[in-house]
């Protein structure tokens, strides 16, 4: 089974997103954003740009 997405509003009325693994954990939590649209959007860039992004070693203390 896939995982999902969900859209949802926080507590001072931003809007978010999480995905969700198929077992129910949370794997990824987006940043606010101002309207549903935006949202929407960076999940879409997400879905655009996951099945090319390397895995990059940070080093300690640095993001």
């Amino acid at each position: 089974m896939a995982g999902k997405f969900e859209l949802y509003t926080d507590e001072s009325g931003m809007h978010r997103f999480r995905l969700k693994a198929s077992n129910g954990s949370i794997v990824v939590t987006g940043d606010p954003q101002e309207s549903r649209d935006d949202c929407i959007k960076s999940i879409e860039s997400i879905r655009k740009l996951a099945p090319y992004a390397e895995l990059k070693e940070a080093a300690a203390g640095k993001a």
